[in-house]
């Protein structure tokens, strides 16, 4: 007799996956009402964020302090100066090489535009002068037209970098005021918390923190690595600025994507303008080389072992966040998903039961812990 549905059993399961569906659904709408209220509040979430980053490069050096007794208040301060000083040292590191080689910079430009003009003046281009001068001049004529668009353009511009003072200046003053009464944020916390949230809370915060270290100190690393190989590579082909070359390269990995890309645009322009065509196609290969390494090898493997996430998570949440937010998306990808795995480490923890029973005969004394979820 061939075996049949049973009807209970069809409709019990239909029941357990509408209710399922049901749970889910409400997740994310849930998730999709949060991602909402941040975007609302981001232009007060992005300088604490920032600060947040901040903090966890220089709260080392301020723990430190106040271990050898320096006040609170002393050891954010300096600790903040000396930070400010080191920024204006990175761009004093990029900028001095710079100004006393423009004029060497400039010449190179100019020899580079008269190659080119002689290499599509001759076949196969054929283009003589009379016609990259029309080009020219349609050029001009097209940008005459979308002068209303450029001075748009230019206007969000400049909202854009008084944005991004603003943002800075705030992120400043917040990482002084964390790096001064950071100590005493957790026990503040659990003190206005009811109930067992008084522990769990403060617990997941610390955890939270450590992971917000780890990948900081995981990036500032691959920044590293790409800085040495790259720096390596110019340095073997005499291409001049190869320290500030090597510091841009550096600062630019805390910015993914964008960073790698302008760094490489400039390592690239430079050796072209100085070196030539092929030293420029080397340094292009170089970097995409070791561009390729970062994204593939260093950053998952180091981050991976650093925040407890496998290398694929991490590459496929950096691709998560740069379609969902850009260049921010991808930037804070990686430590969202850190600290989501932490949040859900915890829960797990919370919600497994142990087995209290007494040892039996051939068990190691203190009995035996059975962890379900």
């Amino acid at each position: 007799m061939p075996d049949r549905l049973s009807a209970i059993r069809t409709r019990a399961a239909l029941r357990s996956s509408a209710r399922t569906s049901a749970e889910l659904l409400l997740l994310l709408l849930t998730a999709a009402a949060a991602l909402w209220l941040l975007g609302r509040m981001w232009p007060v979430l992005w300088p604490l964020v920032v600060a947040l980053f901040l903090t966890t490069l220089t709260w080392p050096l301020t723990r430190f302090l106040r271990a050898h007794r320096w006040p609170a208040t002393l050891a954010a301060s300096v600790v903040t100066v000396l930070s400010l000083v080191v920024a204006a040292g990175v761009v004093a590191l990029i900028a001095v090489p710079v100004s006393s080689q423009s004029g060497q910079l400039v010449d190179g430009v100019v020899d580079g535009i008269k190659q080119l003009r002689e290499w599509a003046a001759g076949p196969p281009l054929n283009i003589d002068d009379a016609q990259i001068s029309k080009g020219l001049d349609a050029a001009v004529e097209r940008l005459q037209d979308s002068a209303g668009t450029t001075v748009s353009a230019v206007v969000t511009g400049v909202g854009t970098v008084i944005n991004g003072v603003v943002t800075a200046v705030l992120a400043v003053f917040l990482m002084f005021f964390f790096l001064k009464d950071g100590p005493r944020f957790l026990p503040w916390l659990a003190r206005q918390l009811p109930g067992k949230y008084a522990v769990h809370v403060p617990a997941v915060a610390e955890r939270g923190w450590d992971t917000l270290g780890a990948f900081i100190r995981s990036q500032a690393l691959v920044g590293l690595i790409d800085a040495v190989l790259i720096g390596i590579g110019l340095w073997l082909l005499d291409i001049p600025l190869v320290l500030p070359l090597s510091v841009l390269t550096f600062v630019s990995a805390f910015v993914p994507v964008i960073g790698a890309l302008f760094a490489g645009f400039v390592a690239v322009l430079i050796a072209l303008v100085s070196n030539g065509l092929t030293d420029a196609l080397i340094v292009l290969a170089i970097i995409v080389g070791v561009q390729q390494l970062e994204g593939n090898v260093f950053q998952p493997m180091i981050q991976s072992r650093g925040l407890g996430l496998h290398a694929a998570v991490i590459l496929l949440a950096v691709t998560l966040g740069g379609n969902l937010a850009g260049i921010v998306g991808s930037l804070l990808a990686v430590p969202a998903a850190a600290l989501i795995a932490v949040v859900w480490n915890y829960v797990r923890e919370q919600l497994t039961e142990r087995d209290e029973r007494p040892p039996r005969d051939g068990e190691a004394d203190g009995g035996a812990t059975v962890a379900t979820v």
